[in-house]
């Protein structure tokens, strides 16, 4: 499989710092490190882009909504999205709006004391499955988001005892509770030159999706000739241009369709599919059900 060509995020702790935690309230450009309940330190947040970093990152969304890329994997988040992205691993938010969020950072290196401990064992199988990118949702998104959400009100070791329970609690977590995100695993070195380029045009998809995306326009965006373009976008996506295009489409679909009653014909139709034949033979191949059985199926859900 191939992976993205994206920029490397270099995240310094300091001397005896267990983990880092950072809080957004109105974008994921705009974050500040939360040292202690009466403490911060701004900092450019760099979520709006493809990036990736060693340290490993749980993420929760408390309020927006928009589209989450992690690895080769895009879906649609809302309020309460959590994710937890593995070391190396490029991820990246495109919010429809304002948001807001809190994302704990940390390293386990193999020389990290923690691994002195037998019960930290578990820890290893949590850490690499990380690698793919996990959403947590459940009893375990709610327990752990409500631990989350007390880190910046408090200081201390009760600050590490709160952490120490938030990754039991991943430990433990019922596996219906983890989803992984990617294919496969991903793990990232090095740098992209086209990095920039490559947030235009997925930018631009984001943006008019639901209205003809041309080639053509991509093209005169990023400065680039058609095999540079297709490379590169394959590279930084994981998908070629088309199949991206029609993953992100399919995504506006299923979220119309759980939340919305309106007819199918007129949700694909809005979303940017122009032949319903194309379509409905592209959502049973990606979800293995109709439309129709899709809607029934999300709203007999609890």
């Amino acid at each position: 499989m191939q992976v993205p060509a994206t920029m490397r995020e270099q995240i310094r702790f300091k001397t005896g710092e267990t983990f880092r935690l950072l809080r957004w309230t109105r974008s994921v450009t705009r974050v500040e490190v939360v040292l202690d309940p009466t403490h911060s330190v701004p900092l450019r947040g760099e979520g709006d882009h493809w990036h990736y970093h060693r340290a490993i990152e749980l993420t929760l969304v408390q309020h927006g909504d928009g589209t989450r890329f992690v690895a080769d994997s895009i879906e649609l988040f809302d309020s309460g999205d959590l994710v937890m992205i593995g070391t190396n691993v490029p991820h990246y938010l495109h919010q429809n709006g304002s948001s807001a969020g809190i994302s704990i950072q940390w390293e386990f290196p193999l020389e990290h004391g923690i691994w002195s401990f037998r019960e930290a064992a578990p820890l290893r199988g949590l850490l690499e499955a990380a690698r793919r990118g996990l959403q947590v949702s459940g009893p375990t998104a709610r327990s752990v988001r409500q631990r989350m959400e007390e880190l910046p009100e408090i200081g201390g070791l009760t600050r590490i005892a709160v952490f120490l329970s938030i990754l039991d609690q991943l430990c433990e977590a019922p596996s219906e509770d983890i989803r992984p995100l990617a294919s496969a695993p991903f793990s990232l070195s090095g740098t992209g030159a086209h990095q920039e380029a490559m947030r235009v045009a997925v930018s631009h998809i984001l943006a008019h999706y639901r209205d003809s995306v041309y080639l053509s326009d991509l093209l005169r965006l990023t400065a680039m000739s058609r095999a540079t373009f297709a490379r590169q976008f394959r590279l930084n996506t994981g998908k070629s241009f088309a199949v991206f295009l029609n993953h992100v489409r399919l995504q506006a679909v299923c979220r119309a369709l759980r939340e919305t009653s309106d007819n199918v014909s007129s949700i694909a139709l809005n979303c940017g599919f122009n032949q319903l034949s194309f379509f409905n033979r592209l959502f049973r191949r990606e979800t293995g059900m109709n439309p129709v059985a899709y809607r029934a199926s999300r709203q007999d859900s609890p």
